[in-house]
C-alpha cells in the first residue's frame, strides 16, 4: 500500500520542494511582547496550547474564557488560568515533564493569529489568581509561560478553510456531542441522559 509514497527525508530535500522563506518571514520572531501583542491578548478569548511529553507524544488543548483571559505579567511572561474540565490534564502532565509549550491566540473573525513559544510552569497559587476570577471561580491552577518567541502568523489557513464564513458552516454534518459520546466515550450511559447532560444547561456548569 505504501510503495508509491515518496517520503521527504531531510531538511535539504524539504527546502528543495518549498524554497526559502522571505527575509521578513525568516526573521520575524521576537523574544518579548510588543504593545500590539498586548492589545491582541487583551481581545483574544481563545488559545490553543501545544505540549509534548518526553517520549515525543503530543497534546493540543483549547483554552477559552472572556477576552483578555491571558494575563500579561511583563513583556516576557504571561499566565493562563485553568478552568474546570475533564480532569485528564494531559497538557499539564506534559509540562511537568517537559516545559516547552506552543500557544496560538485567536480572535474570532480574524484569520491572522498570535503565536507564542516558551517554557511553562504550573502554579497552584499566586497573588494574581484573584484577578483571574470569573463567575466567582478562582482558578486552582494556572500555566505561567516565559516567552522565548512571539510572532504573528498570516491568515492563509483560515481563508482556505473558510473558518469564519457562516455560509460554509455545517455543524449538523455529524452527530451531536451526545451521540458521539454514546458511541465513543460513554457507552454505558443512556442517550437520554447524555442529551440532557450536553443540552442547554451544559453552559451553566462551565465554572462549576
Amino acid at each position: 500500500m505504501t510503495t508509491d509514497w515518496v517520503e521527504v527525508a531531510s531538511e535539504a530535500e524539504l527546502r528543495e520542494i518549498v524554497g526559502e522563506p522571505a527575509p521578513h518571514t525568516a526573521h520575524k520572531t521576537r523574544t518579548s511582547l510588543h504593545a500590539l501583542d498586548r492589545e491582541w491578548l487583551a481581545h483574544s478569548p481563545l488559545c490553543l496550547v501545544a505540549t509534548s511529553a518526553p517520549d515525543g507524544t503530543c497534546d493540543v488543548s483549547p483554552k477559552g474564557d472572556p477576552a483578555g483571559f491571558a494575563k500579561v505579567l511583563d513583556d516576557r511572561t504571561l499566565v493562563l488560568p485553568d478552568r474546570p474540565g475533564n480532569k485528564r490534564v494531559d497538557g499539564f502532565r506534559n509540562v511537568l515533564a517537559n516545559p516547552h509549550v506552543g500557544l496560538v491566540f485567536l480572535l474570532p473573525g480574524r484569520g491572522d493569529t498570535l503565536r507564542v513559544n516558551g517554557r511553562a510552569r504550573l502554579l497552584r497559587d499566586a497573588p494574581f489568581f484573584d484577578e483571574m476570577t470569573v463567575r466567582n471561580h478562582r482558578p486552582k491552577l494556572a500555566l505561567l509561560v516565559e516567552i522565548e518567541e512571539v510572532f504573528h502568523h498570516c491568515s492563509k489557513a483560515f481563508l482556505r478553510s473558510r473558518t469564519w464564513e457562516p455560509e460554509s458552516w455545517r455543524p449538523d454534518a455529524l452527530p451531536g456531542r451526545a451521540r458521539l459520546a454514546k458511541a465513543l466515550d460513554r457507552p454505558e450511559d443512556s442517550l437520554v441522559f447524555l442529551e440532557e447532560y450536553y443540552g442547554p444547561r451544559y453552559a451553566e456548569r462551565l465554572y462549576g
